[in-house]
């Protein structure tokens, strides 16, 4: 499964498409899955990598959203706790139940938080991952050491589930490519095929070769996230803006600001959104902010006001300090917000919405990791009607996706690739210096850059290092040290030369030091 062998079926294909999908990261690929398992015929484009933008760029957090049920959005959380309890039974090697303390500093937020998580508890029904209880001040400080114990009241545990977003986004490729659907990362949707005014395809652009193609469809999706108003107005230039993008950052820590398995929930900050302090591949990630943005870039970089603003809070609630020094990654996301009237954007909801232009483009606004399936579900529903394609059921609620394998142990350096860890064995049995790890303070092995590129459609040194692995995540330093060895070992895999090396070293080494913390 990699790309040469999907751009041999897009040059294959004769005849139309039932569905073309613009975008590749959760609603995109989750969309590819969904139609593609119906039985129709699929293709997906995305211009960059799988989950380069917003999707691989989240709290990590499968979970029902304790804040927007104190925004009293009941329909979004019911609608959330039961995708993360179908996420969960999906992808059982990705999706882990993780518990969270929500310490308790004031008499009131022990009752307050407490009957709160009782209905989230309640909400999630059959599908729930555990019942949340009350701590005294010594059981939270066992699970939580580090916590600040001055003042501190006891707490509320409750569970949630925590997974790896660019590694499930690199499954859901791999599922929608089973089921039949064509995949394509680095290739550019650049206009529209129409016909007597209504949308009849797309013109795309392989972004590494040049080669250009007229794709011909019954239905467009888009599902491009924070990018969606571009591809609106490549159909219609006059259309109004309909993402109001939000910018959340997060800092990764050594795992000594927080032993333990247990996450850290604060339910509100100075700017209104809530804080979690998360385990996370034996790291801590620390977040996040929500700051308006105007400019929507493929490679957001974090404020020095964001930075100090996410420090600031850690700094309330744990008893070591954490400094500049002490950031082992920094990273930035764009949520793709529905543009609202309410002018925080932390009070915009995670709703998604979905479009459909008067040439008929279809496209999907909004939502969250948590509800793709359920976005999907919608989208495909919706562009089905409106082609006039034969009705075919959804089956993704009981769909395994690529790798589902049951595990209790989430501490091997290698859980998330569930079914494929025999395969990464496999190239190591045959290849033993592939098990060599590509730097003594990450994780990963030369097997796993081989798989990322022999399964998993990595073409650069950035696909390896920050999504088929997530170095780049868990220490930028150790990862810009990794990626001269990583260049050269995916050269000799895809038969590149030194000039491909030098050229990818520099471009990934621009990126990465936007993941550093300043000196």
């Amino acid at each position: 499964m990699n790309r040469a062998i999907h751009q041999e079926q897009l040059n294959n294909f004769k005849g139309t498409w039932d569905i073309v999908i613009i975008g590749g990261g959760a609603s995109g690929l989750g969309a590819a899955v969904d139609a593609a398992s119906r039985g129709y015929s699929t293709i997906l484009f995305e211009r960059f990598d799988f989950a380069k933008g917003t999707s691989s760029r989240s709290t990590k957090l499968v979970h029902g959203g304790v804040r927007y049920l104190q925004q009293g959005n009941i329909k979004l959380v019911m609608e959330a706790l039961r995708e993360r309890g179908l996420l969960k039974q999906n992808a059982p090697h990705l999706v882990k139940n993780q518990s969270f303390i929500v310490p308790n500093y004031k008499w009131w937020e022990g009752p307050f938080y407490g009957v709160g998580l009782k209905v989230y508890d309640w909400m999630s029904g059959s599908l729930g991952l555990g019942a949340s209880e009350w701590l005294s001040t010594e059981e939270v400080l066992k699970l939580a050491p580090t916590l600040d114990a001055e003042g501190l009241r006891g707490g509320v545990l409750y569970h949630d589930g925590q997974f790896d977003d660019a590694r499930l986004a690199v499954n859901l490729a791999q599922t929608a490519a089973t089921a039949g659907a064509t995949i394509l990362n680095y290739y550019a949707v650049t206009g529209f095929l129409k016909t007597n005014g209504q949308i009849a395809g797309v013109m795309v652009k392989d972004q590494l070769f040049g080669k250009e193609y007229e794709v011909k469809a019954k239905a467009v999706i888009n599902a491009t996230g924070v990018f969606s108003d571009a591809v609106q107005h490549m159909d219609d230039p006059n259309r109004p803006a309909s993402v109001s993008p939000s910018q959340g950052i997060h800092l990764v820590l050594d795992k000594s600001f927080l032993p333990g398995e247990a996450a850290i929930m604060i339910p509100h900050t100075d700017d209104g959104r809530v804080l979690f302090a998360v385990p996370w591949h034996n790291k801590i990630i620390v977040g996040t902010t929500d700051t308006p943005v105007e400019n929507i870039s493929p490679e957001p970089v974090a404020l020095k006001e964001e930075v100090d603003f996410i420090l600031h809070h850690a700094a309330r609630y744990l008893t070591k300090d954490p400094g500049q020094a002490d950031i082992k990654s920094i990273f930035a996301g764009l949520r793709p917000l529905v543009k609202s009237n309410t002018k925080k954007t932390a009070e915009i909801s995670r709703d998604h919405h979905i479009t459909i232009s008067d040439s008929g483009l279809v496209s999907i606004l909004g939502g969250k990791w948590t509800t793709y399936r359920r976005m999907s579900e919608d989208v495909v529903n919706t562009a089905a009607v409106h082609a006039q394609l034969p009705y075919k059921e959804c089956v993704t609620k009981d769909l395994n996706i690529h790798g589902a394998q049951p595990t209790d142990n989430f501490n091997t350096d290698d859980y998330y690739y569930g079914t494929d860890i025999s395969g990464i064995d496999a190239l190591i049995a045959k290849v033993p210096g592939l098990a060599e790890h590509i730097h003594p303070a990450l994780p990963y092995t030369k097997a796993m850059v081989a798989w990322g590129v022999k399964e998993e459609w990595a073409v650069t040194v950035e696909d390896i290092l920050s999504r088929r692995t997530r170095a780049i995540l868990l220490d930028a330093k150790a990862t810009l040290e990794a990626a001269p060895g990583v260049a050269s070992l995916m050269a000799e895999l895809m038969g590149k030369d030194d000039d491909w090396v030098k050229a990818e070293i520099g471009s990934f080494t621009r990126v990465a030091e936007k993941y550093l913390p300043e000196e």
